[in-house]
């Protein structure tokens, strides 16, 4: 074993707050596209327990058809921008500060969601994050895939060439989702953070190693596991 040099995080509910947003775009989304009402509870239902998934596989168990999803996905994207847009986001307290701390301490950081890119910059955009991490990455740059699949993981090990190994890989989340994304790839510590969709139960169910108050916490545990 040898030191975690490479941190995979995800940002909505680990690294940024976002105070329901999803929930929010998604049934603006909804309602443009014509949804009836009484579907809306289930629709929400769902997209509660898939939080950390790739949006449009929550589109396409939604809405079935290929053209459906798609325009699901970009009503919803459009709901998030103009959200974003109107200062409804912040980080997690201590987020930055704790990016910041594992760069000094050796490490390389890469940022993850489940939105699209346009989305992902946005968020980046509205907290002043666009140059605090080297790599930041969407379903897209990986091929397409979002978690629960490995993908994004293991770019930012394939793109960074931070680390030699996939043992050397530290990711954290706040859902399930993140955490079957990191236990797939190999990494060493799946870590789940009690600020955002999932609680310890559900994490410890799909792999977590470790559970932290909120990411503010891993710069110390990594700083423990580091062999």
């Amino acid at each position: 074993m040898t030191r975690l040099n490479l941190v995979v995080l995800d940002m909505a509910g680990t690294t940024v707050a976002d105070g329901g947003l999803v929930e929010q775009a998604f049934a603006r989304a909804a309602e443009r596209l014509g949804t009836e009402p009484e579907s809306m509870p289930a629709m929400l239902d769902h997209v509660r327990a898939t939080m950390g998934e790739s949006k449009i596989s929550v589109f396409r168990h939604l809405f079935g058809d290929e053209a459906r999803a798609q325009a699901a996905n970009k009503a919803f994207e459009e709901a998030y921008g103009e959200l974003v847009g109107g200062g409804r986001i912040a980080e997690i307290p201590g987020a930055r500060a704790a990016v910041e701390q594992l760069r000094e301490q050796g490490r390389t950081v890469v940022l993850t969601t489940g939105f699209a890119r346009v989305t992902q910059d946005a968020i980046l955009d509205a907290l002043g994050w666009q140059d605090l991490v080297p790599l930041t990455l969407c379903p897209a740059d990986a091929g397409g895939r979002g978690r629960p699949y490995p993908d994004m993981v293991l770019a930012a090990f394939l793109r960074t060439g931070a680390v030699d190994g996939v043992q050397q890989i530290a990711v954290a989340g706040d859902t399930s989702y993140d955490m079957l994304s990191g236990v797939r790839s190999g990494a060493r510590v799946v870590a789940g953070v009690l600020t955002g969709a999932h609680d310890r139960t559900q994490l410890t169910a799909h792999g977590a190693t470790h559970v932290l108050g909120s990411v503010a916490e891993l710069p110390e545990l990594l700083a423990r596991e580091d062999i």
